[in-house]
């Protein structure tokens, strides 16, 4: 996907879903459900397949997920990334954080959904700084989990 911002797709996605007399259940197939992830990543129409592909096998609805850069959770995830990284302000972590920036409020993320014969199939259209996001913010709480257990196995020592 070429776009910064997902929202046209969006809108685009709810016309040809409702269009094709399919229902939208607001929700996000979470990675603890088994799931099969639709590849289509050479053919940014390769959602309408998907949508598709769930009419023809009688599902009743679509589930629909998108993720906004929240502005509130960008600064988080900046202060974050300050402590972890405190006093170097050139630190790799910051400063892609900061860079971020320019994305607060926009669409990066959606996910469509279905189920079939007990398994969800899913679709997963992402922006290329939704997914850098996505890895930073996983990289400052598996920083945030060293740091904790780390406390806590000198906590236990001194006891």
């Amino acid at each position: 996907m070429s776009t910064d911002n997902l929202l046209p797709l969006k809108d685009d996605m709810v016309a040809f879903i409702e269009g094709h007399g399919l229902h939208r259940l607001p929700g996000y197939v979470t990675d603890d459900i088994p799931s099969i992830v639709w590849e289509g990543q050479d053919n940014p129409e390769s959602w309408k397949d998907f949508v598709e592909m769930a009419k023809h096998v009688g599902a009743p609805f679509v589930t629909f997920s998108e993720m906004t850069l929240e502005r509130e959770e960008l600064d988080a995830l900046i202060e974050d990334a300050g402590e972890m990284n405190f006093p170097d302000e050139e630190a790799n972590e910051l400063v892609e954080a900061k860079w971020l920036r320019k994305y607060a409020g926009m669409l990066g993320y959606i996910q469509l959904g279905f189920v079939y014969q007990g398994l969800v199939f899913l679709h997963e259209t992402t922006t290329e700084w939704y997914e850098r996001f996505q890895t930073l913010l996983e990289d400052i709480e598996a920083f945030q989990d060293i740091v904790i257990d780390d406390a806590h196995s000198h906590d236990d020592e001194d006891e």
